[in-house]
């Protein structure tokens, strides 16, 4: 019994904010932001849009391809580090806004590998022959944790949601492998450190910019691509293949200088690689989900394709995946 993806879907924030728009903002320049991150531009929710908002429009796609109606889904797992509330779960609220009546639902949290953590969460719910139906969801609405006066992270993130929809089935297609990592000694390379148990909201805490997240660049940069790199090469051995055999490498859209250093070290081309982070930015769980549905809408996945993903994220949290379309 595999987990095979039946379905996909997105969401995009319709408004558009460029790097020309960054320059009027913070002390940066359209080159200056290319040059380091590859990024041109990226979307923003509107006051009304939130997290669970886009990600149930990604959800319903992801169904509305698949042709399943809500009722027929079994668990909603959705990957998000800014969630519509600290608590309950966004999922549930997703579940709701979807009327799945029959599904349970819960969030996933590990920054930017959230999407792959959720997807190996669902994929050992299947295999066990517990469910037949699971949507995974990654979204996020960063444009509300980042600090828009910090030149070296606002240019980075933006907001938005994937989704795909998991189906048992007896097949030689779908998820072959997940593998997971974390380390939470390099906690303050990636974090944001308000406002928790840790640093509850106090005026102090809000004068010292701590709900806004912080990130060491260049550390991370080191450590990302490193990381990426073992991990996606762990999925390939894991399954006997190499990367000559990859049709569609998908990774985490977080910068476009740590993707091509990763590219480059598992001997993948440019047309293995399929990258957007120079239209959305760095929309943290969402990227990989949002990138899926866009190179299927694309053409570029094709039945019996070797798809691998991985992702690298605060925590630090890292991980892949090796799928077959």
């Amino acid at each position: 019994m595999k987990a095979r993806i039946v379905g996909t879907g997105s969401y995009l924030p319709e408004q558009t904010r460029t790097n020309y728009d960054l320059e009027k903002m913070v002390d940066t320049s359209h080159d200056w932001i290319v040059a380091r991150t590859g990024i041109e531009e990226r979307r923003i929710a509107d006051a009304t849009e939130c997290t669970s908002d886009m990600a149930t429009i990604a959800a319903q796609r992801a169904m509305d391809m698949a042709g399943v109606t809500a009722d027929e889904i079994d668990m909603i797992v959705l990957g998000t580090i800014t969630g519509d509330y600290p608590w309950p779960a966004t999922a549930c609220i997703v579940q709701a806004n979807l009327g799945a009546k029959n599904a349970f639902a819960y969030d996933v949290s590990a920054a930017c590998s959230g999407f792959l953590y959720a997807l190996s969460s669902a994929n050992d719910f299947i295999v066990a022959g517990r469910g037949k139906r699971v949507l995974v969801i990654g979204a996020e609405t960063l444009s509300r944790a980042v600090d828009w006066t910090d030149r070296n992270t606002c240019v980075l993130f933006g907001d938005g949601a994937g989704a795909i929809l998991l189906e048992a089935q007896e097949s030689d297609s779908g998820v072959l492998s997940c593998h997971l990592h974390s380390d939470g000694n390099f906690l303050e390379l990636l974090y944001q450190p308000g406002f928790g148990a840790k640093h509850p909201v106090s005026v102090e805490g809000i004068g010292a910019r701590l709900s806004y997240l912080k990130m060491q660049g260049n550390e991370v940069f080191k450590v990302a691509v490193r990381s990426l790199t073992e991990v996606s090469k762990e999925a390939l051995a894991a399954n006997g293949y190499t990367s000559a055999d990859v049709g569609q490498f998908i990774p985490h859209q977080a910068n476009l200088r740590i993707l091509e250093a990763t590219t480059k070290r598992l001997g993948l081309t440019e047309e293995q690689s399929f990258i957007n982070v120079h239209k959305y930015g760095n929309t943290s769980g969402a990227t990989i989900p949002i990138a899926i549905d866009e190179a299927y809408q694309q053409g570029l996945l094709k039945e019996g394709d070797l798809i691998l993903s991985a992702a690298f994220g605060g925590g630090f949290t890292w991980g892949s995946a090796l799928i077959r379309w």
